[in-house]
């Protein structure tokens, strides 16, 4: 399915990265695609090799036709990596003397040994003193894909921002409107199950549509502090009262079923979770962005006719912004420690912050993280809903990077069993909480 592909490549396939070996990959690379066959002083830059590549292919092609190119004395040579192979790719890559100047990745824990290890460059003073890339992009989603504070890429593909989408039709039945607070939205609950109808669709099956409502929870109950602690590799992060308080609010809406019964056996993947909200058997779904074109794809006549969204409440009491976002800020490009050409590679960066790429984005259907982006998205497939989405993330004070990407690579599969067993009930919010303490 497309839209759990996009998902994959923003977000759940990046926690794949680093852990995979580095063995040589497969052999279905031609010869021009070989490094060993690029020419002396022609840089290099892998690229997941999907549909979306061609945008950065023809931003190299007219690189490589500029004056910038001339003046550097380099040209780019693009290599699109089937997905299957990227991960193992790169890795062997980044370990040999042979390494990508730029290469494609997600941001966050991805690319955590590659800064251990002095493998890519810290952009910080690059981006300082260079306006192009200071002012060309929103700041939430440049920090997003930053390790402490420090940024390691610059975005290259569009925002997935995770949503509320709702059904109209199905609201205006109730006489409800979207809620704006945590107390709004269990009264909301109330009055949808009164009525027979499933507050939430939830494609439990897949655990990563349980893991955004932990997300946001605790980004709404206590800042994205919290997280940020914990994703500086300090499991005790674990332990603070949020993300207790974030679990049993999520128990108290499972045992509310205010995701129906058997949400466990639903998928998205599949598209059921999307269906039930089409359908009207549930009232609201929380996704990715990437919803959207999922239902227009499934459901068209829904998805221009009743389909809503809104942004996740605030939680009364709590000390997280309602404009704080969660979800895939962007895909980065970061630069290999290794390249001999870096002004080459930083006007090529710059050209990531044009008009004419963020063009190329919103004709692809994506919304630019650029700062010039918001005057573009009249010609985007669905105006409306780009706007929101561009004008949520730039309001946004913080951007969290979705945290099986975010996390270190042998945190992220463990996270994601122990969020599955809290929604499943086999176990308690304390023994939710004890467990991911104790991640090594």
């Amino acid at each position: 399915m497309e839209s759990y592909s996009r998902r994959w490549f923003l977000g759940v396939g990046g926690a794949t990265l680093l852990t995979a070996g580095l063995t040589a990959c497969g052999s279905g690379d031609s010869d021009e695609n070989d490094m060993d066959a690029v020419e002396d002083g022609t840089l290099t830059a892998f690229v997941w090799g999907d549909d979306a590549a061609r945008i950065q292919e023809q931003a190299i092609q007219r690189f490589n036709e500029s004056a910038a190119a001339k003046r550097t004395g380099a040209t780019i040579k693009l290599q699109r990596i089937p997905g299957s192979d990227y991960t193992a790719k790169l890795r062997t890559a980044m370990g040999s003397p042979s390494a990508p100047d730029l290469f494609f990745n997600w941001g966050g824990g991805s690319i955590k040994a590659y800064v251990d290890e002095d493998r890519i460059i810290d952009l910080h003073d690059i981006i300082e003193s260079t306006p192009e890339l200071k002012n060309g992009f929103l700041p939430s989603v440049i920090q997003s894909g930053a390790l402490d504070g420090r940024p390691y890429g610059i975005p290259m593909r569009g925002m997935q921002p995770v949503l509320m989408f709702f059904n109209k039709k199905v609201f205006a039945e109730a006489g409800i409107e979207p809620p704006t607070t945590w107390g709004q939205m269990l009264d909301v609950n109330r009055r949808l199950q009164a009525r027979g109808v499933t507050p939430y669709a939830l494609g439990g099956a897949d655990t990563w549509t349980e893991l955004m409502w932990v997300e946001y929870l605790v980004d709404r109950i206590a800042g994205p502090e919290v997280f940020r602690a914990i994703q500086s590799g300090d499991p005790a992060g674990w332990g603070d009262p949020a993300v207790l308080r974030a679990a049993e609010e999520i128990r108290k809406l499972v045992d509310g079923q205010a995701f129906g019964k058997g949400f466990g056996s639903v998928q998205y993947n599949n598209g059921d979770a999307s269906g039930r909200l089409a359908a009207g058997k549930a009232a609201m779904h929380l996704m990715g962005s990437w919803e959207y074109s999922t239902q227009l794809g499934k459901y068209e006549d829904f998805a221009r006719k009743n389909l809503g969204w809104f942004a996740f409440p605030a939680y009364e009491g709590g000390a997280g912004d309602i404009k704080n976002v969660v979800g895939n800020p962007s895909n980065y490009w970061s630069v290999s420690s290794r390249t001999e050409n870096r002004d080459a590679v930083i006007a090529f960066l710059k050209t990531c912050a044009s008009e004419e790429y963020a063009k190329a984005l919103v004709a692809n259907g994506d919304i630019p993280t650029t700062s010039n982006a918001a005057v573009l998205l009249e010609n985007s497939p669905n105006p409306e809903f780009a706007t929101f989405q561009y004008e949520l993330v730039e309001a946004a004070p913080a951007f969290t990077l979705s945290w099986d990407q975010a996390v270190k690579p042998n945190w992220s599969a463990p996270m994601l069993t122990e969020i599955d067993k809290l929604f499943q009930g086999r176990s308690t919010p304390k023994e939710f909480v004890d467990a991911l303490k104790g991640l090594k």
